[in-house]
């Protein structure tokens, strides 16, 4: 660990957030005051260079000039009537996100983790009202090492020991088969299967690309068995890999597409299911539901976040400094580095275990200014705001760059 100096002030927010709230994270110690674009200031007044972006939620950059105007002027107008009413942004933003995703209908819910749920609960009543499986034994196929959120139903099918351990009992119905492997996909169905839930990469497990090809095969071995094909794109959407979405890629075709974070456009929570009637028309009024899905300003500020991501070509954006990224630092020190992977603006570094973890590397960038986060301890995660200037890039290049040389340098000193 570096000996990260903190400021009294800085001290101060982060032993009260230490005193009262719970401990289930473990951030940098970094206090952030202020945002703009793909930059966010501490309440020191120092910048830094955001390269996580709230986990890909912030692909629109912070405070960007039309979301604020949007939150303002709906503001001003309703917040929340609930599904019991109808309101005058649902619809508009149900239309746009269809129309996008080139599907019929979407649900609306609020975070990842519940549209996750809303689409296993789909599957399932697709599977006994078209599939004929008998009641309640439908089965839905996942990947080892995913991650789709950290309800008690989705924890019951992780395969990482802390996301589960001391939370069962465990909810059934779910197999996990190696991801990328579409051979073990195929063995592992049965007549009561009714969906294959995955991620087009797989970003909590380190940036995880499975093969050319790997997309394309999962659905036609959905289609040809009759399995729903449901792509989480929470964090690979909207943009964020050099795509509209990541299954686009390849010529795959999901039944389900799961959307969250940056749908808010950084502003409110707001996720969505999106498939076509023969699926998502088997609802009926009282089967699923929520409070504040499809809310008036959740509705009003992501048809502005959808604009923003079409308007200013941030998927094309993505991809050429995604391009720019890898290229710029696969000079990195092999011994420090094992590999460097990623589509778009979402990257991940992963360092070989006798060369330190995650953490150490993190600290070190902050200090530099930017901010980056380890996931399973050895890879760091690079997940800039999408409207990231060339200059900025060149910065991140340069600085992480440094600090690989420097760490490299010491740690041969050392051995």
């Amino acid at each position: 660990m570096t000996n990260q100096n903190v400021s009294e002030i800085s001290k101060k927010y982060i032993d009260m957030a230490d005193k009262f709230g719970a401990h289930n994270y473990h951030p940098l110690k970094v206090v952030i005051t202020k945002g703009s674009g793909e930059w966010v200031w501490d309440i020191d007044g120092k910048k830094y260079l955001d390269m996580l972006s709230a986990y890909s939620a912030v692909n629109q950059g912070h405070c960007h000039p039309r979301m604020q105007q949007t939150l303002m002027e709906q503001a001003q107008k309703v917040t929340l009537t609930s599904r019991a009413f109808h309101n005058d942004q649902m619809g508009p933003w149900l239309k746009q996100l269809t129309l996008l995703c080139k599907k019929d209908k979407a649900l609306p819910m609020n975070t990842g983790a519940e549209a996750v749920e809303t689409a296993i609960k789909v599957a399932r009543k697709w599977g006994y009202l078209v599939k004929k499986v008998p009641r309640h034994q439908a089965e839905i196929i996942v990947c080892d090492h995913n991650f789709h959120g950290r309800t008690t139903t989705i924890v019951s099918f992780s395969s990482e020991p802390q996301y589960k351990d001391d939370f069962g009992p465990y909810c059934g119905g779910f197999r996990s088969v190696p991801y990328g492997d579409a051979a073990a996909l195929e063995k592992a169905i049965t007549p009561n299967t009714v969906g294959f839930l995955f991620e087009p990469i797989q970003g909590e497990a380190g940036i995880i690309i499975p093969a050319q090809g790997y997309l394309e095969k999962v659905s036609q071995i959905c289609k040809k068995h009759n399995v729903l094909c449901i792509a989480d794109e929470i964090q690979t959407g909207l943009g964020r890999t050099g795509k509209l979405f990541a299954h686009l890629y390849e010529n795959c075709e999901p039944d389900l597409i799961i959307l969250g974070k940056a749908l808010g456009g950084a502003y409110y929570p707001i996720s969505a299911v999106v498939g076509n009637d023969d699926i998502l028309g088997l609802l009926k009024p009282g089967d699923h539901g929520s409070t504040f899905g499809g809310n008036s300003m959740a509705c009003a500020l992501s048809q502005t976040a959808l604009s923003i991501i079409e308007d200013e070509k941030l998927a094309d954006r993505a991809f050429k400094l995604g391009n720019q990224f890898r290229e710029g630092l696969a000079h990195l020190p092999k011994k420090v580095v094992k590999e460097i992977r990623g589509k778009g603006l979402l990257n991940g570094i992963e360092i070989h275990p006798e060369a330190g973890k995650g953490r150490f590397y993190s600290e070190l960038l902050q200090e530099r200014g930017i901010l980056a986060k380890e996931t399973h301890d050895y890879t760091i995660r690079f997940a800039p705001p999408l409207v990231m200037k060339d200059e900025s890039m060149r910065f991140a290049i340069d600085t992480i760059s440094e600090v690989f040389a420097k760490t490299q340098a010491e740690w041969l000193q050392k051995s």
